[in-house]
């Protein structure tokens, strides 16, 4: 004789197992990209951070205050240099792997496209506000 409860129980365990999984799943991301988020804010102080790794920069877009330090880290086995398209706003020079450097964000407020000189494909964007 088959006890007809045991599919139902199955059907059930396997439900909560795939809740608890998206609950963990969902406790375990934030909301930005993991490539190329953006801050629609200023970023906190401490948080003013550009991370080069496979050849990106993340974020993509950095918001930060007028005369901020950024902290730039390259976590690729290369060195990448962050500098402003325009003028000599700010430039890194070459950072190598595993390498940390800091620049001083602009004094005044807008937006400023920076990229790689040696690997001109890289590009982002630093908002000053």
């Amino acid at each position: 004789m088959t006890d007809s409860r045991i599919p139902a129980r199955r059907g059930k365990a396997a439900a909560l197992a795939v809740a608890a999984a998206l609950l963990v799943l969902t406790g375990c991301t934030s909301s930005s990209s993991g490539s190329g988020g953006s801050s629609a804010s200023p970023s906190p102080a401490g948080a003013t951070k550009i991370t080069i790794k496979d050849f990106a920069f993340h974020p993509a877009t950095l918001t930060v205050h007028p005369g901020a330090k950024v902290t730039v880290t390259n976590e690729d086995t290369t060195d990448h240099t962050v500098t402003a398209d325009t003028g000599k706003l700010f430039d890194t020079g070459h950072v190598a792997p595993g390498k940390t450097t800091t620049f001083t964000a602009p004094g005044k407020a807008g937006t400023y496209a920076y990229m790689c000189t040696i690997h001109q494909f890289m590009t982002g964007t630093l908002k000053v506000s």
